[in-house]
């Protein structure tokens, strides 16, 4: 087989190389084209000569192209891969720093909530472009597969506004399966039968079989509490499938921000989190994990280019679904994934319009879902609440109306928790006017909003966060890694 995919924001190293070599494990799609495109030469430099040693190393046909010009990627790519972030951690660091001030402690800030939000009013934009280029230049019926957050709002904007075949793809699901079976003592995930279900980041575990046998409530919440690693990990997941009787795809940090309960104030904050690693709640851990990382590649770099010189191992291929997808609908050979798309009845209480995530099967036929999936009540509700959000967002990076977008954030359900009305007002002036450079939709808003700054009473705070760590330093990083290994 020959085809070419264009991957977007393909500066995303470590991921772009799991990408790559997962495809690659594929035996029929040896003979492809790989191009490459980001706004960083740097980045495309390193992440190409990655890629160029792995061919080399095992001895493919396989052709790989690096281009700052987004166009000449994407023409006559049968596949599209967007893995972008519209900022990096310069604007991400303003979705952490700004809510701060105003109260609004999050763990990541990429999904919902103030950071989220914003997040998505940079995104969208882009993803447009990305969707004009897509319908001019790249093949005929190109399939798009957006990785890039907030996987919901992108994947809303895309399809809805771009007009392009597009499918939302995440591993939450993946890596809560893995957890499930693992508290339940299976000896491989592939024991353990689900069917998970709601939008990404809030998807449900509605139904467990492990090894054809049915898993309830009960059994999973005592299997949970008596694990001994993820009873401390996760104790705002266990408290909220105790309430709901299902359990949550998301990570303990991640789900605490999507909840109006849990972060609302700072003493509550360090009930329900736990410090051991960033996702389990630490106030910005996203943050400096991905700065950390970013850091220890630079540094490093000699050490990944080095490890790019191994054979490919089918045996590594990772869960990511972009490789399975494009296996099944190039060979025929199944996939059984979930995936997020426009809802259209696949679940019967969630909205027409939304962007769903829900079990699918792909074939050479397509995606083709699993419909008239009901979620329980509690878990429509708590969904309910996200769309109602991210479709306002949507709309308002469409339009660029700041109005429309403070209204998004004042329905955040943890926003709302903490913050009044004039603060809402107050700190979404103060993101985009922070941001301005890369929300050009809302230059005509920058002048009036930086004018209503200079007025206002609101009084906010200095505030690092309830559970704040600093960025470390290479040295530490390397000594941590060396003790690690040490024990083994």
């Amino acid at each position: 087989m020959s085809f070419k995919i264009a991957i977007i924001g393909a500066g995303s190293v470590g991921f772009t190389k799991k990408l790559f070599t997962d495809i690659l494990c594929v035996p029929e799609f040896e003979d492809i084209e790989f191009a490459l495109t980001d706004v960083s030469e740097h980045n495309l430099a390193m992440i190409k000569a990655i890629l160029d040693r792995i061919v080399e190393a095992n001895k493919l046909p396989t052709k790989v192209t690096a281009t700052t010009n987004r166009r000449e990627a994407l023409e006559g790519a049968r596949y599209i891969i967007s893995c972008v972030r519209v900022g990096g951690l310069e604007a991400y660091a303003d979705d952490i720093r700004i809510p701060l001030k105003y109260g609004i402690d999050q763990c990541v800030g990429d999904t919902i909530c103030a950071g989220g939000i914003l997040y998505g009013q940079r995104n969208i934009p882009v993803n447009l472009d990305f969707c004009r280029d897509i319908r001019e230049v790249a093949a005929t019926g190109a399939k798009f597969l957006n990785y890039a957050n907030p996987m919901a709002m992108n994947t809303w904007a895309a399809i809805e506004y771009g007009k392009v075949d597009t499918v939302g793809l995440c591993h939450g699901v993946q890596h809560g399966a893995e957890q499930i079976a693992q508290v339940l003592g299976a000896k491989s995930p592939k024991e353990l039968d689900y069917v998970c279900s709601g939008i990404n980041h809030q998807t449900w575990f509605i139904e467990l079989k492990l090894n054809g046998r049915p898993v309830g409530k009960d059994e999973l919440i005592s299997a949970f509490e008596a694990h001994p690693v993820y009873s401390k990990q996760e104790k705002l997941r266990i408290d909220v499938l105790k309430r709901f009787g299902v359990y949550s795809t998301e990570s303990n940090g991640h789900l605490s921000e999507y909840l109006p309960w849990y972060r609302k104030r700072p003493d509550e904050i360090a009930r329900w989190i736990d410090m051991s690693d960033w996702i389990h709640g630490e106030t910005g851990g996203y943050l400096r994990y991905s700065t950390e990382t970013r850091n220890w590649f630079e540094t490093e770099y000699p050490q990944f280019l080095e490890a790019a010189s191994k054979p490919i191992d089918p045996a590594k291929r990772s869960n990511e679904h972009a490789s399975h997808i494009l296996e099944a609908l190039e060979t025929n050979r199944v996939y059984r994934g979930h995936f997020n798309v426009k809802n259209n009845g696949v679940i019967t209480n969630l909205p027409q319009d939304a962007i769903i995530e829900s079990p699918g099967f792909v074939d050479r036929f397509g995606i083709n879902m699993a419909a008239g999936i009901t979620l329980p009540e509690a878990c429509a509700a708590t969904c309910m609440a996200s769309i109602n959000v991210q479709r306002m967002s949507v709309h308002a990076a469409i339009a660029g109306d700041i109005d429309l977008l403070k209204l998004a954030v004042l329905h955040d359900p943890l926003v709302g928790a903490v913050s009044t009305p004039e603060e809402v007002w107050q700190m979404v002036d103060e993101m985009v006017v922070a941001q301005a450079q890369w929300l050009p939709q809302y230059a005509h808003a920058v002048p009036a909003a930086k004018e209503r700054l200079s007025k206002s009473k609101v009084k906010t705070r200095e505030w690092a966060g309830a559970a704040r760590r600093s960025v470390r330093s290479i040295e530490e990083l390397r000594a941590e890694k060396a003790a690690l290994k040490q024990a083994g």
